[in-house]
């Protein structure tokens, strides 16, 4: 399956999807196969190609997946909101809501999630300083949304969770990672949609964010 959309429409459509993963239908590992190709033209730091993309698909590793992402979310952590981000965040009516609603549905259907994609990376960043964060980072997030575009163009949905975060190790250690050479990037949730007909989301407006010249 391949939608008929315009770059503008790929880029501004492409969501974070949770209530509209169709959890009855296996997603092809072609489709998969096809995204992560398109996903490795991304630019790379030094040409380093460190990116590696784990997909899981079995049953029992699944399981193990789900109930990870379950404890992470209990675990939580990160740097809290401050006041400038709440504003950002609840700038239209609604939006937390939604999006508070939503993480709840996939937190209780997480189980059901055909594929999971864990994107990782070789090079661990804990201590490391901005300039080699930036580089190993930069060597995978472009990687990543490029996926997540490809997904969207196949009709496939995604959505970027953070929940390998908290339990790093022990997800490593599930998914027979190297965890003190490889960093776990993200956990990505991937099914069909209900529908493909998404819309650009709302944010603030451009001259809050766009800068000539100064900050």
């Amino acid at each position: 399956m391949s939608l008929e959309l315009s770059p503008d429409e790929l880029l501004s459509t492409t969501r974070a999807v949770r209530k509209r993963l169709d959890f009855t239908r296996p997603v092809p590992r072609h489709l998969i196969e096809e995204c992560v190709d398109l996903a490795t033209q991304a630019p790379t730091g030094r040409n380093r190609q460190r990116w590696h993309f784990l997909v899981v698909t079995d049953d029992a590793q699944r399981k193990a997946v789900a109930e990870h992402f379950r404890r992470a979310a209990a675990v939580g952590g990160g740097e809290q909101p401050n006041q400038r981000d709440l504003r950002r965040m609840y700038a239209h009516p609604d939006s937390m809501e939604k999006i508070f609603d939503g993480f709840q549905y996939l937190y209780d259907n997480i189980h059901r999630v055909p594929a999971f994609v864990i994107p990782a990376v070789e090079g661990r960043t804990d201590r490391a300083s901005v300039l080699d964060q930036s580089m190993t980072w930069g060597s995978i997030l472009p990687a990543v949304w490029s996926f997540m575009l490809a997904a969207r163009a196949r009709g496939l949905g995604t959505v970027w969770t953070t929940a390998q975060g908290p339990l790093e190790r022990e997800l490593a250690a599930v998914l027979g990672v190297p965890y003190g050479e490889v960093m776990l990037a993200a956990l990505i949730p991937m099914a069909f949609t209900i529908g493909t007909d998404f819309r650009p989301a709302r944010r603030v407006p451009r001259e809050e964010v766009l800068h000539w010249n100064r900050w």
